[in-house]
């Protein structure tokens, strides 16, 4: 595999294989449609993010893609390999990384390691080999005689990132990896796949509701009911939105977009207690300017307000008409 020395962007790939192919991807609980018709590909080397609420489709896109269970409908690759017609061959090239912890915590860094590489077949001087280099690839390398439970919890997470590595997998799967990790804790993460990627050129696919953790990733898919509602890189996506987002908090939502409609705001959004308002990146208008207008003309309506440059979390909403 080759690598970026920078350890920024995509590693360049000589195999064009898509990382993850999904066409068509359906899923249903019973009545409930947790993926509809899901259309995505991952690029080898990318660090690509899952963003959504809770129900969003999320966990079911992971666990089909972990082989953990078998789509309604649709496809679904990785490196070319059908995920359930083929479904052993995809588990020696995958690594998963549950939202659950799934260490023995009475049990040291070591001894969990080894159980997950007899599972793997491994075993003598080649397990201990991909022991020595997992654990160097996640700062571990000290701590192997630590019993887990005395770990902090980033530490935790990087424990079962080192499990998943143990097979040397070129997609590394992870479900919501950042949750109760402080922002430390996360900052590490998101160092350690920027280094997989560098120096093993692993492929990394996330799922999360975390802004900062879907805003360093190279491309992110927003799913909502099921739908991927965009994709594209964060950058890229909140262009999109606009040059700036005001939000107006009020107690009449409904009147002051009506309001704000009837004045020409056509683009108005209620949420909630508030109302947003997009400024194109191609308009004259001053976000400013026209926030001092509005509250002037709605003279004790407006609350409270805010400008600022779009967020990932403006995305969804611009997408979606709901928040995250």
């Amino acid at each position: 595999m080759s690598t970026n020395p920078s350890g920024a962007g995509p590693v360049a790939q000589t195999d064009t294989t898509a990382a993850v192919e999904i066409r068509n991807l359906t899923h249903r609980y019973g009545d409930r449609t947790a993926l509809d018709a899901v259309n995505l590909t991952v690029q080898p080397g990318e660090i690509f993010g899952l963003l959504g609420p809770n129900g969003g489709g999320k966990t079911t896109l992971f666990r089909i893609l972990s082989t953990q269970i078998e789509p309604a409908a649709g496809e679904a690759h990785v490196f070319g390999q059908a995920v359930h017609a083929q479904a052993d061959a995809v588990r020696q090239v995958i690594g998963v990384v549950f939202q659950s912890p799934s260490l023995d915590r009475h049990l040291t860094v070591r001894e969990n390691l080894l159980h997950q590489g007899h599972l793997y077949g491994l075993s003598g001087k080649v397990l201990r080999d991909r022991m020595a280099e997992a654990l160097e690839s996640v700062r571990l390398s000290d701590r192997t005689s630590d019993a887990v439970g005395r770990l902090s919890g980033g530490m935790q997470r990087r424990v079962e990132i080192a499990k998943a590595l143990l097979h040397r997998p070129r997609l590394l799967l992870l479900d919501e990896p950042g949750t109760g990790l402080d922002p430390s804790a996360r900052l590490n993460l998101r160092e350690e796949l920027a280094e997989l990627r560098r120096s093993h050129g692993v492929t990394s696919l996330l799922t999360t509701h975390l802004m900062e953790e879907a805003e360093h990733c190279d491309r992110v898919a927003i799913l909502h009911e099921g739908r991927v509602v965009a994709v594209g890189s964060p950058e890229t996506l909140c262009r999109e939105v606009g040059a700036e987002v005001v939000v107006l908090e009020t107690d009449e939502p409904e009147r002051l977009m009506e309001g704000l409609r009837a004045r020409g705001h056509e683009g108005a959004q209620q949420l909630e207690q508030s109302v947003r308002l997009e400024v194109p990146a191609d308009n004259d208008v001053d976000a400013a300017r026209m926030l001092i207008e509005v509250v002037e003309a709605f003279t004790g309506m407006v609350k409270s307000a805010r400008i600022g440059r779009p967020t990932l979390e403006d995305v969804f909403v611009h997408h979606t008409g709901a928040k995250l």
